[in-house]
């Protein structure tokens, strides 16, 4: 029954109010009405929510958006377990932040139990186009994630990250890091 409340009140109409603005090019006025027709059908959600065009939320009533959020085309939020994004963050294109991954089971993942946590992402971050964030990861404050970067650890606030995997390029105040000392 909670999954069938699901369905009607956040998935349902949130793909329905999608597919009716995709249509519409992505500029300010339409991000804008894009992201103010989904907004109700979210979790929770802030305002000035700009959506891009093909934008997919799966199980929207888990995510949670604060205010000034910019998601840019083709952007994916899978949230297996609960998704929390601060005010003021931007994702390029093509993000995928997803917060549940597959088990191996009987030498296969088709089958395998799905590992659930949490992702949380602070105010101020920007995520460039093609970034990956894994589940249970949170990235702090004021981050910049480079593009085409997958996050499978947490960052700490205020530093630039990239690669595969993700590692700390430098502090954004200009400070040298430390080396990892793997």
């Amino acid at each position: 029954m909670k999954k069938l409340w699901r369905l009607l009140r956040h998935d349902w109409p949130l793909h329905f109010a999608l597919l009716i603005t995709n249509w519409l090019p992505d500029n300010v006025l339409f991000l804008a009405l894009r992201g103010a027709c989904a907004r109700p059908f979210i979790g929770q959600c802030g305002k000035r929510l700009k959506l891009g065009r093909n934008v997919v939320l799966y199980n929207a009533s888990r995510i949670s958006f604060g205010e000034d959020v910019y998601i840019a085309y083709g952007c994916w939020f899978s949230a297996g377990d609960q998704i929390v994004v601060g005010n003021d963050v931007l994702f390029g294109p093509y993000c995928v932040i997803v917060s549940a991954e597959h088990r191996r089971e009987n030498a296969s993942f088709r089958h395998g139990v799905l590992n659930t946590a949490p992702i949380k992402i602070g105010d101020g971050c920007w995520l460039a186009a093609h970034v990956t964030v894994t589940a249970g990861i949170t990235i702090g404050n004021g981050c910049l994630v480079a593009a085409g970067a997958v996050v499978t650890s947490d960052v700490e606030p205020g530093f630039v990250v990239g690669g595969v995997p993700a590692r700390k390029i430098k502090r954004l105040d200009d400070r040298p890091v430390v080396p990892d000392a793997s």
